[in-house]
């Protein structure tokens, strides 16, 4: 079927209608575009959580991040990842002390062999369970792997912990399983996974004067538009606190898009009404 027969007419005239999109400005699109890349900032609550996974990697001990959704969790573990960089020396495999990664849902033992050796681009990611174990294993100590933090944790098929307990007992490194109060309540129904795992750092969300600087830094460091929104403001504050509920990311989500909208619509900081009506949304 010609693709024009399947066109609405009524949206055809509705469009002429309205005419092309405005054009924005080169200094806008740039700004939009910063705004749409992830950053890391530096927060307290993050170094905190950064000490503690320190202590796990350099004692080669395990443990769980467990939180609520959007409070922080994945933001502070991949930044943790990326303050331990790689090495790279030539002929040699690179070292890899931190490894960071998110398995995909119903995971079994293959898909978490198959994301771990992705992560460290090695190529063959096939064969049965046993060959890529031992190819995960050798992979892992080529690489002197020191810690493997697992996100979205609760996303693995009860008998997959079992590999993710020989990982920690053969390597001798530390393994970081993160998720919400799910992942709690499947490793508590194996006594011998819950042991390994027993230690726990938990992510809370923010309130009060923590989240008013915790504002007031996404302000200067990720949005810094041209004129300043003073986003801790008394009517400003309170929006984003009921919108946001204390949640980082939901905060960084709401913050992000009304500067967008803002610049959008010509003005160099985000005024209460932009914040109201993207902060209604996520009602």
């Amino acid at each position: 079927m010609d693709s024009k027969s399947t066109i609405d007419p009524t949206a055809t005239t509705v469009a002429q209608q309205l005419g092309n999109l405005p054009v924005m400005t080169a200094e806008v699109q740039a700004a939009i575009e910063r705004l749409n890349r992830k950053g890391f900032i530096p927060l307290h609550q993050v170094q905190i959580a950064h000490d503690w996974l320190e202590g796990k990697r350099q004692s080669r001990q395990s443990g769980r991040v467990v939180g609520e959704s959007r409070t922080g969790k994945t933001m502070a573990c991949d930044a943790y990842r990326l303050r331990n960089k790689p090495q790279q020396v030539a002929g040699k495999p690179p070292t890899v002390p931190v490894i960071y990664i998110q398995i995909p849902q119903e995971c079994g033992a293959k898909e978490l062999f198959g994301v771990i050796l992705g992560h460290l681009k090695y190529q063959v990611t096939k064969g049965t369970i046993a060959e890529m174990r031992d190819r995960t294993l050798r992979v892992m100590k080529g690489c002197q792997v020191e810690m493997l933090i697992i996100d979205e944790a609760d996303r693995f098929k009860p008998k997959t912990f079992a590999e993710v307990r020989d990982i920690f007992d053969n390597l001798q490194i530390s393994v970081i399983l993160v998720g919400t109060d799910r992942l709690d309540a499947v490793i508590k129904r194996d006594e011998q996974v819950y042991n390994r795992f027993r230690a726990c750092y938990r992510f809370g969300k923010l309130s009060g004067e923590d989240f008013e600087r915790t504002v007031k830094i996404w302000e200067q460091q990720v949005l810094r538009l041209p004129t300043p929104s003073n986003l801790t403001g008394k009517t400003i504050i309170k929006t984003l606190g009921e919108a946001t509920g204390g949640y980082i990311g939901l905060m960084d989500m709401i913050l992000r898009e009304a500067a967008i909208r803002s610049l959008k619509k010509g003005l160099a900081k985000i005024d209460l009404q932009t914040l109201k009506e993207v902060a209604e949304e996520y009602k």
